[in-house]
Formats: C-alpha cells, sequence, structure tokens
C-alpha cells in the first residue's frame, strides 16, 4: 500500500528538513520523499515552492507544514 504522504524536497533547503522532521512526527517513516532534482518535469514544476505535501495525492502545503492540519488530513479517510 502506497504511503498517504509523498514529500517533495530537494538537497540543502532548510525548509524541507523542518518540514521533513514535522512529517516524520506524525507519520513516522511512512511517506515517500521525491527529490525533484532527480526529475526534470517535478524540478520546473516545484522548483519555487518546495518543500510541498500531498496528501492521498493532493496538494495539501508547501514550504511549511502545519503539524495540526496534517493529524487533521491524515484523520479524514482516503478519498
Amino acid at each position: 500500500m502506497e504511503p498517504r504522504v509523498t514529500f517533495y524536497s530537494r538537497q540543502g533547503c532548510h525548509l524541507c528538513d523542518e518540514a521533513r522532521s514535522v512529517i516524520e512526527s506524525v507519520v513516522g517513516d511512512d511517506y515517500a520523499e521525491v527529490d525533484i532534482d532527480q526529475d526534470a518535469d517535478l524540478q520546473e514544476r516545484f522548483t519555487n515552492e518546495v518543500p510541498v505535501t500531498y496528501v492521498d495525492g493532493r496538494q495539501h502545503d508547501f514550504w511549511r507544514v502545519s503539524e495540526d492540519r496534517l493529524r487533521a488530513a491524515l484523520a479524514r479517510p482516503p478519498e
């Protein structure tokens, strides 16, 4: 089963480090992380918005991740 949270990030991004910490405090290691710099399409799409967090395939947050909002989103059943 796919993780409900997908986290788009890049190396050397301090906001990504902060967001990763919040995500891990909520879901542990049950999330997928994608380095946008490994895919030209993702790099073009997200370059100015990382980190970007998706829940159940839908964009949830970018730049900052709210622990409360993430917990609330995950409390709802997947669509």
